[in-house]
């Protein structure tokens, strides 16, 4: 996995010709660590600092009734003006898309970017919107009965994918 985020910052200075003008911006939970393991990456190979902001989505979810009458609201922090930037919205897993146009939703109440990125450490396939990323750092088949989990070293210990069967209710 560490190879994967090391190949998906070089990527995306390569598609943005350069560090210059990219934010970084996490949806949480993990996404946002995934995030600042891009940046150092960049910082390292690029010796700039990009900006990095987080998002919370829980009030952009569709499914929002159905995750609860309380549910549990983070903040959102974009910590620098984004209108005409190259922004980066970055999430552990893409499969149904709903996610990532949250995001872009809620995004929106920021600025207007120039260009909004989506990169993601693993794809499982399965969209219902026609939203694919632009990077990402491993694609997974992955069956309706199986499960991805992305572990993240501030939350789980260690960077790593993990697929794991679904529960049988």
């Amino acid at each position: 996995m560490h190879r994967a985020i090391a190949r998906m910052a070089r990527e995306l200075v390569e598609r943005n010709a350069g560090a210059e003008g990219l934010i970084l911006v996490g949806i949480h939970r993990r996404g946002v660590e995934l995030a600042d393991l891009l940046a150092e990456e960049i910082e390292r190979s690029e010796g700039e600092k990009l900006p990095r902001g987080t998002l919370d989505i829980t009030l952009y979810r569709d499914d929002l009734s159905v995750i609860g009458p309380r549910p549990v609201i983070g903040s959102s922090d974009i910590p620098a003006d984004i209108d005409g930037r190259n922004v980066v919205i970055v999430d552990d897993v893409c499969y149904t898309g709903r996610t990532a146009r949250a995001a872009m939703d809620h995004l929106a109440d920021f600025g207007r970017p120039a260009r909004i990125y989506l990169c993601v450490l693993v794809d499982r396939g399965g969209r219902e919107l026609p939203i694919q990323p632009d990077f990402v750092g491993r694609h997974f088949e992955v069956t309706p009965a199986e499960d991805v989990a992305v572990l993240v070293p501030q939350q789980d210990g260690r960077l790593a994918v993990e697929l794991r069967k679904m529960e049988q209710r």
